[in-house]
């Protein structure tokens, strides 16, 4: 008796010991089935991902705003458009590389000039120029800042403003080229970013429209006075009236016949030809880099397209190859003696696919660093083909950069001077 129910608690053991085992090995199978959903979830992702970025709709072009007849010159209104403010490159060193401080200075020169051109198609301005610094005597002022901008992203902000300090608007704007889209180029007429630069003279021409004749008179009347106070606060700022928000009103004019304002008017010729002569050299520049700088951004969006589809294929063979690994080492784990047998064979493969999975994983990887690397290549060319201008100005050469500013800045200084000795004679 004592003998049949110890056979019996034997027995009623080893099924317990049994069906805990077999939740065990079920709980590994769970945890494996897990990892494969898992990886499987992940990889499908990035498959969708890639496929996303793939299915790139071409954008179309955006129409220019063309004057639909001439306009009489007196609605002309001159425009100063400021070098721009070069911004930050980015934080994060991923996303940072390939782009340099010398690349982005060279685009805050070049997107200036670019908008220059497309204004200066539309009909509507007298003379669209860009101007090292400010220019007391524009009529309408635009200043912009690059945000981002990476060869296949910009985003900049503009501001605009007329003589009256008075801002016609500030506002982002942006542009996405993907490498599928098919970007015909034209120097001076069609930039690969041509939509962004579009729609930055559209929205000017939209509020210019808007201003009545006598506001474009005395848009000039003020810029004029502006000038001329620059060049003798004392004699010309009592024209001028700046209420609490810092707009501009004119008070009275000179007189027609104002021997001193006729001196002024005469420096001012004399300073739209130092500034026509300024931007004959950015025209020069602007020529010289187009080809480097179009070719760079082309480049730069097909190298970081590999690297994203380089990178997304990284990732899933690596994936792949841990779920392999680990799913081998839980088989092998289980208590159950005919699993552990049963799945030799099979563990051994697991591992092996795993491990070469996980190899091709690091081995694409440092593909991914081979092009990033190849777009550093093409950032120093780009460098080396956009060096500074050489120019010569009263009989010294200067670099069109740094030192061209310094120039511009030391003319107006000089001016005021010429105002002083000239008015002395006249006197």
């Amino acid at each position: 008796m004592n003998i049949t129910n110890t056979n019996n608690q034997l027995i009623k053991k080893q099924m317990k010991n049994k069906k805990i085992n077999n939740k065990a090995d079920d709980k590994i199978l769970k945890s494996i089935k897990y990892m494969l959903f898992i990886a499987m979830l992940l990889i499908l992702n990035a498959c969708t991902t890639m496929l996303e970025n793939n299915n790139t709709e071409e954008k179309k072009d955006i129409k220019l705003l063309m004057a639909d007849k001439e306009i009489d010159e007196k609605n002309l209104l001159d425009v100063s458009i400021n070098l721009f403010d070069p911004g930050e490159l980015p934080k994060d060193k991923e996303a940072r590389r390939g782009l340099t401080e010398k690349i982005r200075k060279s685009e805050a020169r070049y997107m200036p000039i670019h908008l220059k051109y497309t204004m200066q198609s539309t009909g509507y301005w007298a003379s669209v120029r860009v101007v090292p610094d400010e220019n007391e005597a524009s009529e309408v002022t635009i200043k912009g800042s690059i945000i981002e901008s990476d060869g296949e992203y910009i985003k900049v902000n503009i501001a605009v403003r007329d003589s009256r300090n008075i801002i016609w608007f500030e506002k982002n704007y942006e542009q996405r080229v993907s490498v599928e889209e098919k970007k015909e180029t034209e120097i001076e007429k069609n930039d690969r970013f041509q939509n962004l630069y579009t729609n930055i003279a559209n929205d000017i021409v939209i509020y210019r429209n808007k201003l009545s004749h006598t506001a474009v008179k005395r848009i000039k009347q003020i810029a004029e006075i502006r000038f001329a106070s620059s060049m003798s606060k004392e004699a010309f700022a009592k024209y001028l009236k700046k209420d609490k928000e810092g707009i501009l009103h004119l008070k009275s004019l000179p007189a027609s016949d104002d021997v001193m304002l006729s001196r002024v008017l005469s420096i001012k010729a004399r300073n739209e030809m130092l500034i026509d002569t300024i931007n004959n050299y950015y025209d020069v520049y602007y020529g010289d880099v187009w080809d480097s700088y179009d070719n760079w951004r082309k480049f730069r969006s097909e190298e970081l397209k590999t690297i994203r589809e380089i990178e997304r294929k990284a990732i899933t063979q690596k994936i792949l190859g841990v779920a392999a690994i680990i799913g081998a080492i839980a088989l092998g784990a289980s208590s159950n003696s005919s699993v552990v047998n049963s799945t030799g064979v099979l563990r051994t493969v697991m591992v092996a696919g795993g491990t070469y999975a996980l190899y091709s994983g690091f081995k694409t990887s440092k593909e991914s660093e081979i092009n990033k690397a190849a777009i550093e290549e093409l950032g120093t060319s780009f460098e080396n083909d956009v060096a500074p201008v050489l120019v010569e100005i009263n009989g010294k050469t200067l670099k069109l950069t740094g030192n061209a500013d310094q120039q511009y800045n030391q003319w107006r200084e000089l001016l005021k001077k010429m105002y002083v000795e000239e008015t002395a004679i006249v006197k």
